[in-house]
């Protein structure tokens, strides 16, 4: 009998198995709502900065916020993974994710930071989860295209954030759109209800639980990244081309609001191209990559976000619209592209059974770098009172990434 068709057993109960089909679409709509956590506040920033007298370019302390909190959950995936299974983690994820873009409703400095907090500690498990339910599932032949699909949800979701969020915000209020994202995420969590018996059937409710046992669970995660120098290569790549991602993603709109005098309303729309552009990428790398294989897909990756990151560091008010609207899907399309791809390729070379611990090992790695990075690139900007050295800095970090997927071989 055909695997999608086979029948899992839950407590004594009989569940028909989803195709990988159905799994990677649903996994498409928790990234789609998780991406509230990272782009609702720095996309209503201006309107944010407006009434609380907060510059703009402080939308990357949220994000360095944001990663602190998965920092926090990351490592502990692999444990919630087995006691809980892929989507019940997805789906209490995805409710600290709301809870979270909520809480900034409350308009103090301090709730906008606890706001991220919270929202980073939801985050955490997202991708790891996301690749659990995927890695047993995904034909060889088809791993980078099934696993660059599921990823286009992290575009899709920051252009329909970058879209929504702001058009709410300037017509009832910054607080609307983010209630707004809020509830998508808490409607995505109770949407995924169906899957869960088929899904989570493999879980282990006994499994060994505590605070000792997930220590060591993560301990044992990270371990992963020494044993084997394939995934530590790749592990550096995605914090690298992670930089040029979520610095673009926070500040794409800030800057053209505030560096190139651009309407919110434009800046958001222009970011919802190039998050457009970040979907259709994910799709040509992963469909390229099985092709010829991941790894030069991922050096092109890097070398087209280097140019990317160069224009924009260097545009300027006098530019046309379309020519900043191309510079934006260029990096798009590179920048925010290749997550399915590495993802795949970590999902291939993880040892039997540990590709959620792998992820999450390398989601920690990452995610250090990314507390760090949207800090630097907001004290460049204050330091400056220009955009230049943030933007050359994600190029560099780009360019570092592809040498390391091409060191790694």
């Amino acid at each position: 009998m055909d695997a999608a068709r086979r029948a899992v057993q839950d407590d004594g109960r009989m569940f028909a198995a989803p195709t990988v089909w159905t799994v990677m679409v649903a996994l498409i709509g928790v990234h789609l709502a998780g991406m509230g956590a990272f782009l609702t506040l720095p996309v209503l920033a201006p309107l944010i900065a407006r009434e609380l007298a907060l510059p703009p370019s402080l939308v990357g302390l949220h994000t360095g916020l944001v990663y602190a909190g998965a920092l926090v959950s990351g490592p502990f995936t692999g444990l919630l993974l087995r006691r809980h299974g892929g989507v019940r983690v997805c789906q209490g994820a995805l409710v600290l994710i709301g809870c979270g873009i909520a809480l900034a409703a409350l308009g103090h400095p301090l709730a906008l930071a606890a706001s991220a907090l919270l929202a980073g500690l939801g985050h955490g498990p997202v991708t790891p989860s996301g690749s659990h339910l995927l890695a047993g599932r995904a034909p060889a032949r088809q791993r980078s295209l099934i696993f660059s699909l599921k990823q286009c949800g992290v575009p899709a979701g920051s252009m329909l954030t970058a879209a929504l969020a702001p058009a709410v915000g300037v017509a009832f209020g910054w607080r609307a759109g983010a209630l707004t994202m809020a509830a998508l995420a808490l409607l995505a969590a109770l949407a995924l209800q169906p899957l869960r018996a088929a899904l989570d059937a493999d879980r282990d409710p006994a499994a060994a639980g505590g605070p000792r046992a997930a220590w060591r669970d993560a301990v044992g995660s990270l371990g992963l990244l020494r044993q084997d120098r394939r995934l530590r290569a790749l592990t550096c790549a995605a914090a690298g081309f992670g930089v040029s991602q979520f610095c673009f993603a926070a500040f794409f709109v800030a800057w053209q609001v505030e560096a190139l005098g651009t309407p919110l309303t434009e800046a958001g729309l222009r970011m919802a191209l190039a998050q457009g552009a970040g979907v259709a990428g994910r799709v040509f790398w992963g469909l390229l990559a099985d092709r010829i294989g991941p790894v030069p897909v991922l050096v092109m990756i890097g070398a087209g976000a280097v140019l990317g990151c160069v224009a924009l560091a260097l545009a300027g008010p006098e530019w046309p619209g379309v020519a900043v609207t191309l510079a934006g899907m260029v990096l798009g399309a590179t920048g925010i592209g290749w997550n399915g791809v590495l993802l795949g390729e970590v999902a291939r070379i993880a040892p039997a059974g540990r590709v959620g611990g792998a992820t999450a090992a390398l989601g920690v790695v990452f995610g250090l770098v990314q507390v760090v990075m949207p800090v630097a690139f907001t004290g460049l900007v204050a330091g400056t009172g220009s955009y230049l050295g943030g933007f050359l800095l994600c190029a560099a970090c780009s360019l570092a990434g592809a040498l390391w997927v091409r060191g790694g071989r």
